[in-house]
């Protein structure tokens, strides 16, 4: 059987982490190229046997013999690269959100369909094993009818500064994935928003116009609700629960921890803190993710996250900008029209 060849654009800490499965854990491929602005990256090239290192994503996606480029280079990036990734005929990983403008990702939409390719966006989360199984319970109906999803996702420190001034706020570099999940989730679509937030960790986030701070209530087209929280700050570590409550009964998956123990003793009960980098508590998912993007081209089978969820993420972003900031609840027909 022929093997996939693919290439890596973008080597900061998301690139490693695809480069290295790509390169150990996925069998049937071969890293044929990646590309980075930083020129020491090649160096890390070197590391993984990757014989090509570019500098400019141009001179990557001219490889003849290259079939598909996960993309992982900064968010303004990604809309021009996944339309030349496109136009050049290769199939397409990206990291979300495929850009921060709506109008700009129904353009991009519109070349993959055009140029018949397969994208899948970065939604990692759908592909950790706890989130997969309360999936698998909401749809064997374990639970019954979903009547209310809660999602807590707090970072146990923000980004710095200059992060949040280009990734488009809370809503889409952080709540996103809950969005996506809160679908996944439930199977629906959502049809309104309505978003709180607040600053409470660092007032030079406020002062660059972004909160810190969020809970959002979304409706969905059968009355089904979603609550999620986020803090860009748990002093405790990274904070990643998920809840369904249903007719039938409730399903949720915890936090996970370096190690199950807890010590009793007369003063109280103890034990490990969860895990504290998102790099650690979802290594598994972006292994999962990787494994199923070259299945799918493999055997050609429809991408497990495709553009319609890129989409969609999005828009449930926009509309959580857009109510936090108006202070009131916001119809997606009216970001969607």
């Amino acid at each position: 059987m022929k093997k996939i060849k693919v290439a890596v654009a973008g080597l900061g800490r998301i690139g490693k982490i695809h480069l290295n499965n790509l390169c150990r854990n996925i069998v049937g491929i071969e890293v044929v190229a990646v590309m980075d602005v930083v020129e020491e990256s090649a160096k890390i090239a070197d590391e993984y046997g990757v014989s090509l290192f570019f500098g400019n994503f141009d001179e990557l996606i001219v490889l003849e013999e290259l079939d598909a480029v996960v993309i992982c280079s900064p968010t303004d990036t990604h809309a021009d690269q996944v339309i030349k990734a496109a136009r050049a005929g290769k199939h397409i990983f990206c990291e979300k959100p495929l850009d921060l403008s709506l109008d700009r990702v129904m353009e991009v939409l519109k070349v993959i369909e055009e140029c018949d390719v397969q994208l899948m966006l970065g939604f990692n989360r759908r592909f950790d094993p706890d989130f997969e199984k309360i999936h698998e319970m909401v749809f064997n109906d374990s639970v019954g009818d979903p009547q209310i999803i809660k999602i807590t996702s707090r970072d146990p420190g923000p980004p710095p500064l200059s992060y949040i001034k280009v990734s488009g706020g809370i809503f889409l570099d952080m709540a996103i994935h809950d969005f996506d999940m809160a679908r996944y989730i439930s199977g629906k679509e959502v049809e309104e928003v309505f978003a709180a937030g607040a600053v409470k960790v660092d007032p030079g986030i406020g002062d660059d116009g972004d909160f810190d701070t969020a809970v959002i209530t979304l409706i969905f087209e059968d009355n089904t609700l979603a609550v999620i929280d986020n803090s860009r700050k748990a002093v405790y570590g990274y904070d990643q629960r998920l809840e369904v409550f249903g007719s039938k009964g409730m399903a949720c998956a915890d936090n996970n921890y370096p190690n199950n123990h807890k010590l009793f003793t007369q003063e109280g009960m103890s034990g490990d803190l969860p895990l504290h980098f998102f790099l650690e508590r979802y290594q598994e998912s972006y292994q999962k993710e990787m494994k199923q993007f070259i299945e799918a081209l493999v055997n050609g089978n429809a991408m497990p996250v495709g553009a319609k969820d890129g989409l969609m993420s999005i828009v449930i972003g926009l509309a959580a900008t857009k109510s936090a900031k108006e202070k009131r609840p916001v119809k997606i027909s009216e970001i969607l029209r």
